[in-house]
C-alpha cells in the first residue's frame, strides 16, 4: 500500500508540476511584443485565449491579422485566423505557432512567417483583455448589438490597445487602428499609432468618459471624426 502511495504522489506531483509549467508558459507570452524589420515595426498583442499582428511604417497602416489562440502542447499553439487584412481567405484557418524565448525576446513562427520579439507590456492591468462592443446610442436611445459574425472588437494589455471591425463569415476586414492607451480616473485616453482608414489621424490622442462595472465598459465621448459616441463594450 505504501508502494502505492509512494507512486499516486509521485504521479500527482509531476502531473501539477506540468500543469504549472504549462500556465506558466502562457502567461510568459501574455502582453504586448514589439517587431523592427527595415523601416516596419510590427505590434503583436496577446490575451488569455486572443491575439492579434499589426505592421504599420512612417508611410502608414500597411497589414494586420488576429484570432483565438489555444495552447496545445511542447511551446505550440493552435490558432484559428478571425481576420487577415492582406488575405481575408485565411480566415478560418488554424496555423499552429510555435514560440522560444531567447533571454528576454520571445521568438514566434506563425504559419510559415518567424519573427523576434521585445516585450513592451507583461499584459496586466484591469482593462486587459478583448472587449466586443454590444450597444451604442441613437438618438438617445442606447441600442443593443447582438453578438455575430459581424463585430467590432477592442484588445488591450498593460498599455497597447488595438481595435478591429471584421466579419469571421466572410472574411472582409473593415478597419483598425491602435496605439497605447491610459484609463485614470474615469479618463479612458487613445494614443493613435496607426489608423487604417486614416493615416492623417497618427499621433492623435482622444480622451472618453469610462466606467466599469463587472464585464460591462460604458464609453463616451467624441470619435477620431469628432462626432458624439456612446458606446457599452462587454469582456469576451
Amino acid at each position: 500500500m505504501k508502494t502505492f502511495a509512494y507512486t499516486f504522489l509521485f504521479l500527482l506531483l509531476a502531473v501539477t508540476g506540468a500543469e504549472q509549467a504549462h500556465a506558466q508558459s502562457e502567461s510568459a507570452v501574455l502582453g504586448a511584443w514589439r517587431s523592427v524589420n527595415g523601416a516596419d515595426t510590427s505590434i503583436m498583442l496577446i490575451t488569455p485565449g486572443y491575439f492579434t499582428v499589426t505592421v504599420y511604417n512612417a508611410s502608414g497602416f500597411q497589414s494586420t491579422r488576429g484570432g483565438t489562440w489555444e495552447s496545445v502542447a511542447d511551446n505550440t499553439a493552435t490558432t484559428t485566423i478571425e481576420f487577415n487584412s492582406a488575405d481575408k481567405f485565411q480566415v478560418g484557418k488554424h496555423p499552429d505557432a510555435t514560440i522560444s524565448f531567447e533571454g528576454d525576446q520571445l521568438v514566434c513562427t506563425l504559419g510559415n512567417q518567424q519573427a523576434t520579439w521585445t516585450r513592451i507590456d507583461d499584459g496586466s492591468g484591469p482593462m486587459a483583455g478583448v472587449w466586443q462592443i454590444t450597444g451604442r446610442e441613437s438618438n438617445g436611445e442606447m441600442r443593443e448589438m447582438k453578438p455575430g459574425a459581424r463585430k467590432t472588437i477592442k484588445v488591450l494589455t498593460g498599455t497597447r490597445f488595438q481595435w478591429a471591425a471584421i466579419n469571421t463569415e466572410t472574411g472582409e476586414f473593415f478597419g483598425t487602428g491602435g496605439g497605447t492607451y491610459t484609463f485614470e480616473n474615469g479618463v479612458y485616453t487613445e494614443n493613435i499609432d496607426f489608423f487604417s482608414r486614416d493615416n492623417s489621424r497618427v499621433g492623435a490622442s482622444l480622451s472618453f468618459k469610462g466606467s466599469v462595472e463587472g464585464n460591462k465598459w460604458d464609453h463616451s465621448g467624441k470619435s477620431s471624426k469628432g462626432d458624439p459616441i456612446h458606446e457599452v463594450w462587454t469582456k469576451m
